[in-house]
């Protein structure tokens, strides 16, 4: 990796550990809160790409390992990925690179600023809900013991917040590519 890649991995590696800080959003009948994290796994994507955004969101979950407190609630430590929620955070890492791999096919300098933005926004979409959430409730249904359908059922309650991260990934995205022209070369 040349050291710009370095630079801006580490840098949206930071911004999702900043969007830890941001308060959980309890919604009382779920006992797991709503965090804005899962916005800096799809800009990561949508910004800087496949590669260099998984390695993002990669960066995030060693410090999680190690034991840092990034996660939202200041929670970190080995002891999150034994917990049934844990598909999500492993699920970050493909959502990222899913993401990141439709932008750089989807989105280009020549379309109009309307296309880009739903082009960001459906990428967006398709890896930071539909592969974030089928490695999620996978996983929450075979540890927790739930079955597929009460784990699916129940995190439908998570899609509208994540429907609007995704469109903010999306405007983050267009506003990317206006403002910093060379950045979105993500190869």
């Amino acid at each position: 990796m040349s050291t710009r890649d370095l630079v801006l991995t580490a840098l949206f590696a930071a911004i999702i550990v900043a969007l830890g800080l941001l308060p959980p959003i309890s919604l009382g009948f779920i006992p797991v809160p709503i965090t804005a994290q899962s916005l800096g796994v799809m800009m990561a994507g949508v910004v800087l790409g496949a590669r260099r955004g998984a390695i993002a969101v990669l960066i995030v979950l060693v410090l999680v390992a190690i034991g840092l407190p990034v996660l939202s609630g200041g929670r970190g430590g080995l002891a999150i990925f034994a917990s049934p929620t844990a598909g999500f955070l492993i699920g970050w890492i493909f959502a990222a690179f899913v993401t990141g791999y439709f932008s750089e096919r989807l989105v280009n300098h020549q379309q109009s600023a309307l296309v880009q933005t739903v082009s960001f926004f459906l990428t967006a979409m398709a890896g930071g809900i539909v592969v974030l959430y089928a490695f999620g409730i996978t996983y929450l249904a075979t540890v927790a013991g739930l079955g597929f359908t009460k784990a699916f059922v129940g995190s439908m309650a998570f899609i509208p917040g994540d429907v609007i991260k995704a469109f903010v990934a999306a405007l983050l995205g267009r506003a990317v590519m206006v403002g910093y022209p060379l950045l979105p070369s993500r190869a």
